[in-house]
């Protein structure tokens, strides 16, 4: 299993753990971390999901599709250099321990 830690806005960690191909969103939301409205389902279309990745971890990821570029561009809370889309992040096993950081709302 790989090791999540999510930190909420207020500094609270809540951990979580995925299996290698699981999203982040659905990772996050079998651990019960609150903070994800995800409204479209993890399907890309709503944005409500954003999230902050940590940078060393960010910049080993994929690029964003061109598709979550533009949803980034419709998050309630700024968009950022490591913002990504919990749904769009496909959890592997160099992730071991990565944080990411929930932002004040997502709508």
């Amino acid at each position: 299993m790989i090791q999540l830690i999510f930190i909420y806005p207020d500094g609270q960690e809540h951990e979580a753990y995925a299996q290698n191909g699981q999203t982040l969103l659905s990772a996050a939301q079998e651990a019960g971390v609150a903070g994800f409205v995800a409204e479209c389902g993890g399907n890309c279309t709503c944005a409500t999901c954003h999230c902050y990745i940590q940078a060393e971890h960010a910049q080993e990821l994929f690029e964003p599709s061109e598709d979550e570029q533009a949803m980034l561009g419709f998050t309630a809370e700024p968009r950022e250099q490591h913002s990504r889309l919990a749904c769009q992040v496909m959890v592997e096993y160099f992730m071991d321990g990565m944080r990411v950081y929930m932002p004040e709302r997502q709508i």
